[in-house]
């Protein structure tokens, strides 16, 4: 197993460290001109590495923002420090960013010794120099004896395009083959569930290594981390996602972006594992979920963790209560594992590839029409006011999820449970194992709508010229009798 975005020859990684809140989740959206990472004037709001691409004319780099060190960590800190120290292991050069409005601080000093001692190549950058001039800003920091040192606002960009090109400079522009990325694009796999149901363990192991932070705390976990990794040849994009509360239980403004987060996260995926807890069974909030993820249209794998160490009629009762309440989506594969042991977590994959390739598979018009020629045949259309609906041909509408466009006259008129009866046969006869079907009817233009409109112009006119014929005739007939 391979990583992508963190072992990458061709471009240089560039790692974001400092203490909590100077602007490193800022820096990082200026730098990958997105707004991936979460940005609140809350200390502690990053907790993972997050990746992202960046690119200055013919230079392509990678940026890993990641949590603050503060230098007294205990319990959760601690681990998210440990991922600041792992990124700087990983990069090729290091932002130590600082903040010029609190001035030089211990942390700020053990900071550049420790990066010292491990020889890394890194830039002093002095954040927040908003209505300073830079000079001013940045003197306090001579002390620390960095020779590479720039003064910076990230959050208006001033400074920014300046500093990038002086740590770029000794690295030569990077030759990506587009093509290449484009035939081996990765599968996009979001786990999502509520909190605390072990996503970020079993996202662990699936990587095999401690990659984001796990602890024994509802919401460790506040941002979409993006993992690029390979299984067997084949690419991946694993996506670790907040866990998403009943809106009623969501106190924090930055748990609220955590949601908008995940949510968005499911969209961007091309396969969802949604992540349950054996232990409390099927809630609500699993189904909330899992209506979103069906809504999305996503190809879906339900897993079942903290399996182990149950007892058999516990196993019972939850196998009974998810094939009561979990009929609608008889699509998915449901997969009973431990995230902490690894029992079960590789046979995710057979299903996940199995959704993917259903997903995103050609279909024929021929193929598709023959299909719904067959429907028709076992099962007609119902009659609507006495004409029955008539249903010609169908083609494909698109993928992800797959969509089959079905044309023919009253389709508006169709029934759901016609629809759903189509649904069932395109889903059997096209072997979709894993990924919702979406079907979609169109009825076609009323060739005669335009002659009738003009037969019946034509009729009032042929009824006015009447009227007026027999006008005349009453005025003549009168003048007659005066004369």
């Amino acid at each position: 197993m391979t990583y992508g975005r963190e072992v990458d020859a061709m471009r240089p990684v560039i790692a974001l460290v400092g203490r909590p809140n100077v602007g490193k989740s800022t820096l990082f959206n200026q730098l990958t001109r997105s707004r991936e990472a979460l940005v609140a004037d809350f200390a502690g709001l990053t907790r993972d590495r997050k990746y992202g691409d960046g690119r200055l004319g013919d230079s392509e780099f990678i940026v890993i923002d990641t949590g603050g060190v503060s230098g007294d960590e205990q319990g959760i800190d601690a681990a998210m420090a440990e991922q600041s120290l792992q990124a700087i292991d990983e990069a090729d050069v290091v932002l130590l960013l600082v903040d010029a409005r609190d001035g030089l601080n211990p942390v700020d000093e053990q900071l550049v010794k420790y990066l010292r001692q491990q020889s890394r190549d890194f830039h002093l950058v002095v954040n927040k120099i908003d209505g300073q001039d830079a000079d001013v800003a940045g003197s306090e920091f001579h002390a620390l004896g960095v020779s590479s040192m720039h003064a910076i606002a990230a959050a208006h960009g001033r400074g920014v395009r300046q500093m990038i090109e002086s740590v770029l400079e000794p690295f030569p522009p990077s030759e990506i083959d587009d093509e290449e990325e484009l035939d081996d694009e990765a599968t996009r796999v979001a786990v999502v569930g509520r909190p605390n149901v072990g996503k970020s363990t079993l996202v662990n192991r699936i990587l095999g290594e401690d990659r984001v932070v796990v602890y024994d705390q509802p919401g460790t976990t506040r941002d979409s981390v993006y993992i690029d990794f390979e299984r067997d040849g084949q690419p991946y994009t694993l996506i670790d996602t907040a866990g998403v509360r009943r809106r009623k239980n969501v106190r924090q403004a930055v748990e609220k972006f955590s949601i908008v987060k995940t949510l968005k996260a499911i969209d961007d995926a091309n396969v969802v594992v949604l992540l349950m807890d054996a232990r409390e069974g099927l809630v609500d909030q699993d189904l909330h979920l899992l209506g979103h993820c069906i809504e999305a249209g996503r190809a879906l794998v339900l897993a079942v963790n903290k399996w182990d160490g149950l007892e058999a009629e516990h196993k019972d009762r939850v196998r009974s209560e998810l094939d009561r309440r979990l009929r609608f989506v008889d699509f998915a594969e449901t997969h009973f594992i431990s995230a902490l042991h690894g029992s079960g977590v590789g046979k995710l994959f057979g299903s996940i590839d199995a959704g993917y390739s259903a997903a995103m598979q050609a279909m024929g018009t021929n193929r598709l029409t023959r299909i719904l020629e067959d429907a028709v045949a076992d099962h007609p259309p119902p009659m609507v006011n006495g004409r029955r609906i008539k249903l010609r041909y169908a083609h494909a509408g698109g993928r992800n999820p797959p969509r089959v466009v079905i044309h023919g006259n009253q389709t508006d008129r169709v029934p759901d449970s016609y629809r759903r009866y189509l649904e069932k046969v395109f889903s059997r006869a096209l072997e979709l194992t894993g990924t919702p079907l979406r079907i979609e009817f169109r009825g076609g233009d009323n060739p005669y709508a335009g002659q009738r409109n003009k037969l019946t112009q034509r009729q009032i006119n042929r009824k006015r010229r009447l009227m007026a014929h027999v006008k005349q005739a009453k005025k003549r007939k009168q003048q007659k009798k005066r004369g």
